[in-house]
């Protein structure tokens, strides 16, 4: 029977290594840049700028619904009967994204009440001329069903979000 025999070559290591207290380090600046989302080639327009000074946290709401704002704004916030003007992109958690108005360069308008439940409560935590990070749990997204061909059942979803305008929804008598 052969013995094989593991032949370590020998390092000459600083007296630092051995010593009780380690070298101290300088504080370095941590804050990572916070991206709009996973990057889109397809795209012709190009999300606005983030905040500097922007959270790497998300807060939740009661809901569930998490949101960062990415851009603040002293402007006015939507209410659910308003109609928005944005921009938008949308990506599941494996970073696919399922829907861009940044793909066609073109803004999207809508009422805020006929969308997802977490749209409908994120876009009024951001002001006209802010960005918002949303992630949509499944139950405030499209649930169970998904979206046919673009959001599979259960599906949490995330979404980069720039509001241009706000308006009041007019209603016709």
């Amino acid at each position: 029977m052969y013995r094989l025999f593991l032949i370590l070559p020998i390092v000459a290591l600083p007296a630092s290594v051995f010593a009780a207290d380690p070298p101290t380090q300088k504080a370095t600046d941590t804050t990572v840049a916070i991206e709009p989302g996973p990057d889109d080639p397809k795209e012709k327009v190009k999300p606005g700028p983030i905040d500097k000074d922007a959270p790497q946290e998300f807060k939740t709401t009661k809901s569930g619904l998490k949101y960062r704002i990415l851009r603040k704004s002293d402007q006015a916030k939507p209410t659910e009967k308003d109609i928005v003007e944005v921009h938008y992109k949308g990506w599941l958690d494996d970073q696919s994204i399922f829907g861009s108005s940044y793909r066609s360069g073109d803004k999207i308008s809508f009422p805020l009440r006929r969308v997802i439940q977490g749209w409908t409560e994120g876009m009024q935590l951001v002001a006209k001329g802010g960005m918002i990070e949303l992630e949509v749990p499944p139950e405030l997204g499209f649930g169970e069903k998904g979206k046919k061909g673009e959001v599979p059942p259960n599906a949490r979803l995330h979404f980069i979000i720039e509001l241009f305008s706000i308006r009041q929804e007019v209603k016709l008598l």
